[in-house]
């Protein structure tokens, strides 16, 4: 039995958002410092990355309307297999890039507002 697409985007909005509150008053040293922090925010890029990718591959239609989703992707592949040359710069960085976009594409495409998408 297929995942429904809206878990996927449910799996993205819910990491995005907890991104946001495991980094709530730092700045990027305090990130950087925090070896807790930093872990469980590359693990949770990594499920958005994942699961962009996996609605990607069921759903070319919805995962169309989330912006940077190659990006995005792509980040999740750095993480998971150049871990070795990942510095938190970039991490931090893409905390700042990533999630608002990510998260509010996944939010109109599981509600099925948007461009060219209907309930």
């Amino acid at each position: 039995m297929q995942r429904d697409p809206r878990a996927w985007l449910w799996d993205v909005q819910e990491a995005a958002s907890t991104i946001g509150q495991f980094t709530a008053g730092l700045d990027a040293g305090g990130y950087a410092g925090t070896p807790l922090v930093y872990s469980a925010v590359e693990r949770k890029f990594e499920i958005i990355g994942e699961a962009l990718n996996q609605l990607a591959k069921i759903r070319p239609d919805l995962a169309a309307r989330v912006p940077y989703l190659p990006q995005i992707v792509a980040f999740r592949n750095q993480l998971i297999h150049g871990y070795a040359r990942v510095d938190h710069d970039t991490v931090w960085g893409g905390h700042s890039a990533f999630p608002a976009p990510a998260k509010g594409g996944s939010e109109r495409a599981a509600s099925g507002t948007g461009p060219g998408l209907s309930r």
